[in-house]
């Protein structure tokens, strides 16, 4: 994918960088189930540090046990 311009990245910050531009945006499952990635907030924390733009919402999903949760979507913008 595109890398972050003049921005310098980690291979796990420019993973869910390039996730964001491919999909539009990434959940904590998806981070997990794509990625290999179990801390997306912190990797979203310190890429909003370098300068990144991203922006989240929280969306609402059904578990398992079919009881509403609440997770965070985050996407660049």
């Amino acid at each position: 994918m595109e890398k972050a311009t003049e921005i310098k990245l980690t291979k796990s910050e420019q993973r869910v960088f390039d996730y964001m531009v491919q999909f539009g945006s990434i959940t904590s499952l998806e981070a997990i189930t794509d990625l290999g990635n179990t801390r997306l907030s912190a990797t979203i924390f310190t890429l909003k540090k370098k300068g990144v733009v991203i922006g989240g919402e929280t969306i609402t999903v059904t578990n398992r046990f079919k009881e509403k949760r609440y997770v965070k979507r985050y996407y660049i913008g």
